[in-house]
């Protein structure tokens, strides 16, 4: 039986692709549900996994359910200890604990001035001096990750759950062009390119309509990451995968790239936008 995980809209909810990439980045089966935020659906979907209150909250194969996201990586991380979720190495596991724990109850002023959003990037937010505090103070303690690790590109080592929790923070430092060092934005660049974090913000752009708490009026700009990969819809339900690799449902639509034939399903984001054949090239053009 595969884990049951519960996430909110994948284009704010910063705790939900924490949960997610503990999950996808590691390689870890699970069965997705998913609800909109600021509605009923995220407490109705809740009460089948009683105490819950937030997402992302699991349910193991054993039925234990679990809503906090460093609780959930200490499990998976007792349950899986071979898919890498925290470092082998005593030291490196260590400081990537500290960090994991500094930012799962810290940094409100960034959070609460710049929260996520994967659908834009600004020129300027004009951040208050509090928010520049919380960005010096990612500065210090990922500089004091690197030195003492050695890692040169994710915190302390392989891809840990130290990065898993600053992930929605690198977003926000693309979203909202937060002033770092050369350093730090090497680490915002790394996440923007992570495969699992691509794949998380593809599906964002077409999940649902856009949410009226998170919009601002800042000028803006383009996203900062990679660049998007020549997809294309294309007619026909011919594909290399006979299921939606999401849902695990018939194919419906189809999208060309590279040669190559991706097949998928509407069913996996219920919103009409899906419907639209031209959201699948810009669903798939971040893979």
């Amino acid at each position: 039986m595969p884990y049951d995980l519960v996430i909110g809209d994948r284009a704010y909810s910063s705790w939900s692709l924490r949960g997610w990439l503990l999950f996808d980045a590691f390689g870890i089966p699970y069965k997705l549900h998913k609800a909109r935020l600021y509605t009923d659906e995220l407490p109705t979907l809740l009460k089948q996994f009683h105490p819950a209150r937030t997402a992302p909250t699991i349910r193991t194969p054993d039925g234990v359910v679990m809503p906090e996201s460093l609780a959930i990586a200490e499990e998976l991380a007792s349950r899986h200890p071979d898919v890498g979720i925290w470092p082998t190495d005593p030291k490196h596991r260590a400081i990537a604990r500290v960090l994991a724990a500094e930012m799962h109850a810290g940094f409100t002023a960034l959070r609460t001035h710049c929260p996520m959003n994967l659908r834009v990037s600004y020129t300027d937010c004009s951040p208050p001096q509090a928010v520049l505090d919380d960005v010096k103070r990612l500065e210090t303690i990922w500089d004091w990750a690197w030195d003492q690790t050695g890692s040169t590109h994710w915190l302390c080592g392989n891809y840990s759950a130290a990065d898993v929790f600053f992930a929605p923070v690198a977003s926000r430092i693309a979203t909202y062009n937060l002033p770092v060092s050369p350093r730090a934005m090497a680490y915002v660049q790394a996440h923007l390119a992570h495969p699992s974090f691509r794949q998380w913000r593809a599906m964002g752009l077409i999940d649902g309509a856009d949410q009226e708490f998170y919009r601002r009026d800042y000028p803006t700009r383009d996203w900062p990451g990679p660049t998007r990969l020549p997809a294309r819809a294309v007619d026909g339900t011919a594909s290399e995968n006979t299921a939606c690799p999401y849902s695990g449902k018939p194919v419906t639509h189809v999208l060309e790239l590279q040669g190559r034939r991706f097949g998928f399903c509407n069913a996996f984001c219920r919103d009409k936008t899906v419907a639209d054949p031209e959201a699948w090239p810009k669903f798939m053009a971040l893979l």
